[in-house]
């Protein structure tokens, strides 16, 4: 018999605890005592607040990262095909979603072990729900291309495509960044294209505020270094 692995969502800031992760979720974390993480840091503050029935030194985590090859994949996963249960630690947000894992849930599917997602939050839905954009038919694409002129396409590629489908597009970046690619945003859309920004989700500074292109350029945020979902949709 194998384990069962539990993918374990893990709150977006800082914030109660209680409100983001519901008791029954902490009640299915604090039995574990296997666990992959991103950063094993995070994951014992983290594991320090759900109270888990064993002590932090006698918890086993594995790392699965940006730099974890597939072929080390199933080491990580011996605990669960010794039968144990264990847990997929994200960094921040859901597992698998814009975050480390889907190959080891994949490669666990293959090896026909039970799978259970737990609930909590998620960044993209989050800022979808709050954006006001479309949420029958949306897509999320991750990064951009760094290169300007590749993204500057790419942007046009999505605006037109959000314009046709009626859907809304999703994407990030990295923090520091953020400034550049509004501009770049601003700069390539149509005036009439709607950009939602999703800042701080479930922090006590979260904003969450969708104007057109043509509002955002005589209102410019200032969101440097702050985690931030972008969302655009194209009027027909």
């Amino acid at each position: 018999m194998t384990g069962t692995l539990y993918l374990i969502p893990t709150p977006l800031s800082d914030c109660n605890l209680d409100w983001i992760i519901p008791i029954a979720v902490k009640r299915s974390i604090q039995q574990l005592r296997f666990f992959i993480v991103e950063q094993p840091k995070t994951a014992r503050r983290f594991l320090k607040q759900i109270e888990c029935n064993y002590p932090l030194q006698d918890i086993h985590m594995g790392i699965l990262n940006e730099h974890t090859r597939t072929n080390e994949l199933e080491t990580l996963m011996q605990p669960l095909l010794a039968g144990h249960d264990m847990g997929l630690l994200s960094e921040a947000g859901c597992p698998a979603i814009a975050d480390p894992g889907s190959n080891l849930v994949r490669l666990a599917h293959h090896k026909q072990i039970k799978i259970i997602p737990l609930t909590g939050p998620s960044s993209i839905l989050l800022a979808l729900m709050a954006s006001g954009l479309n949420g029958q038919r949306f897509c999320f694409h991750g990064y951009l291309p760094i290169d300007r002129n590749a993204r500057t396409q790419t942007i046009t590629a999505l605006e037109k495509q959000s314009g046709k489908q009626d859907q809304t597009q999703i994407f990030i970046e990295t923090p520091y960044r953020n400034q550049n690619l509004f501009e770049l945003l601003v700069k390539t859309c149509r005036d009439d294209t709607d950009l939602c920004l999703a800042m701080q989700l479930t922090s006590v500074e979260e904003r969450v505020t969708t104007r057109s292109i043509k509002q955002w350029k005589s209102k410019q945020p200032d969101f440097q270094k702050i985690p931030t979902i972008f969302l655009l949709h194209a009027n027909r």
